[in-house]
């Protein structure tokens, strides 16, 4: 859903990689569109190839590679309904829109 959103609001220039310590199957049907995107696993190979990692409550699991790197400790809504989809999406908009903020100053 992060690479997604990030993805839609981004400048063209800024790219998003989504990839996770415990990647799903599949994406939920209950989330948000995300047209050709898929569950990946995170490695030391993905994480070493960006700018700055977000984690979302699994900090401990992402591998270390001295990247910046934040914790957003957003709610998985898997298994809940579609209210709790729309919550987590809202949180990461917000988010997205802030990081996007910090990093069009970084890039000036």
């Amino acid at each position: 859903m992060a690479e997604a959103i990030f993805s839609r609001l981004a400048p063209q220039a800024m790219r998003a990689t989504s990839a996770g310590s415990r990647p799903a199957r599949e994406i939920d049907p209950l989330g948000i569109k995300t047209d050709s995107l898929s569950p990946k696993l995170l490695t030391r190979e993905i994480a070493q190839r960006v700018d700055r990692i977000v984690t979302m409550g699994c900090p401990e699991a992402c591998p270390a590679v001295g990247k910046p790197t934040e914790d957003w400790r957003i709610e998985d809504p898997s298994g809940g309904d579609i209210e709790d989809y729309r919550k987590a999406r809202d949180v990461i908009t917000q988010r997205v829109k802030s990081l996007l903020q910090t990093l069009v100053m970084e890039s000036k």
